[in-house]
C-alpha cells in the first residue's frame, strides 16, 4: 500500500510538472540565452600560459569584417554591460589561445554574429565570421562548433523548430566545414495535456 501511495505521489508530481504550461529548457530562448547578456566570460589562465585576455568590444569595433548592422547592436544593454559572450581556447594551434566572440541582442539574447580571432604577430585577426542570425559559436574539444537555429512558419522567437550544428576544424590556415547535425525540437514538450475527443 505504501508503494502504491508513493507511485501515485510521483505520478502527480510528474503530471503537475508537465502540465505547467512552460516549455522546459526552451523558455531560455534562442542562442544560448542562459549566458547572461552582457556577461563576458573570464576564464582562469590556461596551465600553458597561452591565455591573453582581450577587450572584445574594441576588437569588434575595429574589425572591418564585422558588419555595420552588428556594430549597431553592439551597445551597452544595462550600464556598461555589453551583449557579448567570449571564450578562449586552442582552435588554430597558435602560440596564444584563440578568442571566440558572440554578439547577442539585448532584448532576447539572440545571436547576431559569431567571430573567431587568432593572434597573428602582435595583433588578433579575424579568421572566422558568421552573421546569419540566430547564430552562436563555441569551442568543443578543440573544434569550432557553430549553432544556427531555424524557424518554421508560425514559430515564436522563443521557440525555434530546431537547430543545425556545424563543426569547423582548422586546416592549412583556414577553418574547414564538417558535416552538420540537424536537431529538431519537440513541439509537445511542456505543451500541456492534449484533450481527448468525446466519444
Amino acid at each position: 500500500m505504501i508503494a502504491v501511495g508513493a507511485a501515485l505521489a510521483a505520478l502527480a508530481l510528474f503530471v503537475a510538472a508537465c502540465g505547467s504550461g512552460g516549455t522546459g529548457a526552451r523558455d531560455e530562448g534562442p542562442a544560448h540565452a542562459s549566458a547572461m547578456a552582457g556577461a563576458v566570460a573570464s576564464p582562469a589562465p590556461s596551465p600553458s600560459g597561452t591565455y591573453r585576455r582581450v577587450d572584445p568590444v574594441a576588437l569588434l569595433m575595429h574589425d572591418p569584417e564585422v558588419s555595420g548592422a552588428v556594430k549597431r547592436e553592439l551597445k551597452p544593454c544595462d550600464g556598461d554591460e555589453y551583449p557579448v559572450d567570449v571564450s578562449y581556447g586552442n582552435l588554430t594551434g597558435g602560440p596564444v589561445d584563440d578568442v571566440v566572440v558572440n554578439v547577442l541582442t539585448c532584448a532576447d539574447a539572440v545571436g547576431v554574429g559569431s567571430y573567431v580571432y587568432r593572434k597573428d604577430g602582435g595583433a588578433f585577426t579575424n579568421v572566422f565570421k558568421s552573421e546569419e542570425s540566430p547564430v552562436y559559436a563555441e569551442i568543443d574539444q578543440g573544434v569550432l562548433s557553430v549553432t544556427r537555429q531555424y524557424y518554421e512558419q508560425g514559430d515564436p522567437i522563443s521557440s525555434p523548430s530546431g537547430e543545425i550544428v556545424t563543426p569547423y576544424t582548422w586546416r592549412t590556415g583556414r577553418f574547414v566545414q564538417g558535416k552538420p547535425t540537424r536537431n529538431e525540437y519537440s513541439k509537445s514538450a511542456g505543451g500541456g495535456p492534449t484533450p481527448v475527443p468525446d466519444n
